[in-house]
């Protein structure tokens, strides 16, 4: 066979073994995994190097309107882009609907501001307005394109659904072979806390951390679960914060529930401390759920490392340091009026590397895992996330020993600031590939605006997740009545 490219000598790490060897790519897809591979138009050297599976991005926010009108920094070009020098080779941000807006037309927009991107995309649609013709008619024919997720809130009042909103989503959602994400804490805890701070005249942004306790998270957590077995439908718990929680998700897990989660960098690397800093610097890093403390820290690595957590995503949530993103609502105002969120995508994965990989929390399989396989499989990218004939030629070739300083000059993206600023990480992607192409080499952008592809995903992959049985859906227990 002839090769479009070989790359050669590389330790090739997957989500199930390392070995060193030479991948053949012809046409966009890996064609051939071997010990010794000759040919190829080119040939890369990747001696001393780990040639692993382009990382999948499955929790971004890019060109999208927060409820409550602030837009992120990075559009589907600067957001791609820095995306890929984090070693990324696909991603799936969200499409978030408004308020009386269709879900036909919040794909059209979006697939009109993601025709800049660098990297193949999906998207998460985020539902606000379940009126009957969304659940009825548009979902059912965003499945049949190939958006098989979306997401839905317990908190923020532009965004609750309820539980009863919960239910007729995951009911949609079962039917149709797609998984529901939430962004679970308790809504009436926080606003209840939000009440008692702004009493005694506590606005400052360290209060933020205090505003939204572990407990709100811990009782959503588990009242999202509890609706999900009752509607027997797949659910993801996204940026899991508290030890609790990820408790409350282990052990769910082990007891069959259809259940899948991911915690991010933020929570790993930083605390509620970074918060408590000088003037408004603390607005920098309010984000929902709030950074912790040191303890839940060890305890998210301790359950990363058990397998808790399908992947680490970014979160990413750009909204600058000014009046267009953290500062909208005005410079001196209470941290409730602060844009949430931080950036993060060209850092998650050197993050997880070096204070995974090179640390010893976890091996190195279990980083191809947590940063590509496991995304692939949750979300039906069902030619994405492994190193094997057939599948797209979606690689990252990492120099494992390269030690660099994360700044805001090399996060390739449109923010003014990186909440992990100065942090000296071990682990650099040196080459990234898309379908074959290379699209970053060397600290060198080489893809061009709008190579990426749509990618129309399969429905949710359930084996191994039997769910749990509730009696009242039983006909043995139930008087023998069918009710799904």
């Amino acid at each position: 066979m002839q090769f479009d490219t070989v790359i050669h000598g590389g330790l090739i790490a997957t989500a199930d073994y390392t070995a060193t060897g030479d991948i053949g790519i012809k046409d966009g897809r890996i064609a051939a995994v071997a010990e010794r591979l000759s040919g190829g138009q080119r040939r890369i050297d990747a001696g001393g190097r780990i040639v692993m599976p382009g990382g999948i991005e499955a929790h971004a926010h890019i060109a999208q309107e927060s409820s409550s009108g602030v837009m992120s920094a990075d559009d589907y070009l600067s957001g791609s882009v820095s995306a890929a020098f984090g070693g990324n080779s696909s991603f799936i941000p969200f499409a978030a609907q408004q308020r009386g807006q269709s879900v036909d037309d919040v794909i059209a927009t979006y697939d009109a501001r993601a025709a800049r991107s660098v990297i193949d995309y999906s998207y998460h649609l985020i539902i606000s307005d379940p009126q009957p013709k969304v659940l009825e008619d548009e979902l059912p024919r965003a499945f049949a394109r190939g958006i098989t997720s979306f997401k839905v809130f317990m908190t923020y009042d532009l965004m609750n659904l309820g539980d009863g909103g919960m239910l007729d989503i995951l009911t949609v959602a079962r039917a149709h072979g797609a998984i529901t994400m939430v962004h679970a804490e308790n809504n009436d805890m926080v606003k209840w806390m939000n009440r008692q701070l702004a009493a005694k005249g506590l606005t400052a942004p360290k209060y933020h951390a205090i505003s939204r306790p572990e407990l709100a998270e811990e009782e959503a957590i588990s009242r999202a679960i509890q609706l999900a077995k009752l509607a027997d439908a797949p659910l993801f718990i996204v940026h899991v914060s508290t030890a609790g929680g990820a408790e409350i998700v282990r052990r769910e897990k082990f007891n069959g529930a259809k259940l899948f989660a991911e915690t991010c960098p933020q929570y790993l690397a930083l605390t509620r401390a970074d918060l408590d800093r000088p003037g408004m610097e603390g607005a920098k890093y309010v984000c929902s759920p709030p950074l912790r403390d040191a303890a839940t820290q060890d305890a998210l690595w301790h359950h990363i490392a058990q397998g808790t957590f399908e992947s680490v995503s970014s979160d990413h949530a750009p909204y600058r340091h000014d009046e267009t993103g953290k500062f909208l609502n005005g410079w001196d105002i209470p941290y409730p009026k602060i844009a949430n969120g931080m950036p993060g995508i060209a850092t998650r994965l050197r993050y997880l590397f070096s204070e995974g990989v090179v640390k010893g929390r976890i091996t190195l399989e279990q980083f191809v895992a947590l940063s590509s396989t496991n995304a692939a499989k949750t979300f039906g990218c069902a030619t994405k996330g492994r190193i094997a004939p057939g599948m797209d030629a979606d690689i990252a070739i990492w120099n494992p020993d390269a030690r660099v300083a994360v700044t805001s000059a090399n996060q390739h993206d449109n923010m003014d600031y990186t909440p992990f600023e100065g942090m000296m990480l071990t682990g650099m992607p040196e080459i990234v590939m898309n379908r074959g192409a290379v699209i970053v080499e060397h600290g060198e952008l080489k893809a061009k605006e709008g190579q990426g592809r749509f990618v129309a995903r399969q429905p949710i992959d359930l084996r191994g997740k039997p769910g749990v049985t509730v009696k009242e859906f039983d006909p043995a227990q139930n008087f023998g009545v069918e009710l799904r």
